[in-house]
């Protein structure tokens, strides 16, 4: 097995270990970002680290899928292939913020649990306010740079026909989706968890698994560089 066709196949594990994460994440932190008075209740403090070790896992994944991309990719575009790089470290550096804050609430919820005259208003306040900063961690990085980053890539995979050019598309268009989706939610569109937010993100969820099937199956196409 060639040095290029393993790129291919860790590429492509880790692009569906990203979506597993990624949804695993977001279902198992449903108790913290959906319950206002979480830090007053009793909590479900397990299924929230368990939460936190999926996006964990997620922000490896993300910087492990620039990292075994980059020898293939420099060879086409170097520029370009540095900036998805950096563009997947910055991802995961806004995921691992956002699960600093979730993981922060649990914290107020223990120590208002063992305080015997804590203030609930305050608490909750506090509560909600780390919630909120996670909600604009998961828009700025799983959605405007997630978006960025799917661009670039799919931008590389369709000029080097690295891949068929019908994928690079559905990237493309993903990509694009993607971002238009986040900024119609950073101007109060729509909520980010709803019906619109999700349909927007069906594309680049559809280039992601069909990317990973087809580097695991076949690898990249062969003369790439042709044409």
């Amino acid at each position: 097995m060639g040095s290029t066709r393993r790129t291919a196949i860790v590429a492509g594990v880790l692009f569906l270990v990203t979506e597993v994460a990624a949804i695993g994440g977001l279902a198992l932190y449903r108790p913290v970002l959906h319950d206002t008075g979480y830090v007053l209740g009793s909590g479900a403090d397990t299924q929230v680290f368990l939460g936190a070790l999926c996006e964990f896992v997620l922000a490896l994944a993300v910087t492990g899928t620039g990292a075994a991309l980059y020898p293939v990719l420099r060879k086409r575009n170097e520029g370009a292939a540095i900036g998805y790089v950096c563009g997947r470290l910055l991802e995961a550096a806004v995921i691992v913020v956002g699960i600093i804050n979730v993981l922060s609430v649990v914290t107020l919820r223990r120590q208002a649990e063992g305080a015997a005259s804590a203030d609930g208003s305050s608490l909750v306040t506090a509560g909600q306010a780390l919630v909120a900063f996670h909600d604009w961690t998961f828009l700025f990085g799983p959605n405007f740079v997630l978006g960025a980053n799917t661009l670039v890539l799919a931008g590389l995979m369709y000029t080097s026909r690295l891949i068929p050019r019908w994928i690079a598309v559905l990237g493309l268009v993903g990509g694009t989706m993607i971002c238009a989706s986040a900024t119609a939610v950073l101007f109060g569109v729509y909520e980010q968890v709803s019906a619109a937010g999700s349909l927007a993100a069906l594309p680049v969820f559809a280039w992601e698994v069909t990317l990973a099937v087809r580097l695991l199956a076949k690898g990249f196409d062969a003369g790439a560089d042709a044409a």
